[in-house]
């Protein structure tokens, strides 16, 4: 189980950092100069999320059901449709832009789709930056 530590000389928290190049976790106070390394391996792990996450569409089940949702005039690619429900992307980066999903409304459907107007352009764009 992880502890607290505190400065040995202003007992102010100690917060975990890491030095390039040592692979080993010291714990430093922000208000002093006072630093400790860790007892036994002191393994570290950094976990980048911004380049392990992008758009996806999460749990989309009965959300054409909801009414709080806006509808759109959008085709669905699968069935043909045009009522869907639309929602915005769950990771708000600054990096990228807003992403719209949509959900096609037909009871025999469910489709979850980008716009593909939107998608396209985004493959465009993709392909010029690698010119």
């Amino acid at each position: 189980m992880a502890t607290l530590r505190f400065c040995q000389e202003c007992n102010n928290l100690l917060y975990p950092k890491t030095q390039p190049g040592i692979p080993q976790l010291i714990f430093a106070c922000r208000m002093c100069n006072f630093s400790e390394l860790t007892e036994g391996s002191g393994l570290v792990y950094r976990n980048d999320l911004l380049t392990v996450t992008r758009e996806q569409p999460g749990v989309t089940t009965d959300l054409a059901q909801d009414l709080t949702l806006m509808h759109s005039n959008m085709k669905c690619p699968k069935c043909g449709n045009t009522d869907c429900v639309t929602y915005q992307d769950q990771s708000k980066r600054k990096e990228t832009r807003m992403t719209l999903f949509y959900v096609c409304t037909a009871p025999h459907c469910g489709y979850t789709f980008q716009d593909p107007a939107l998608v396209n352009a985004q493959n465009r764009d993709r392909m010029d930056v690698g010119m």
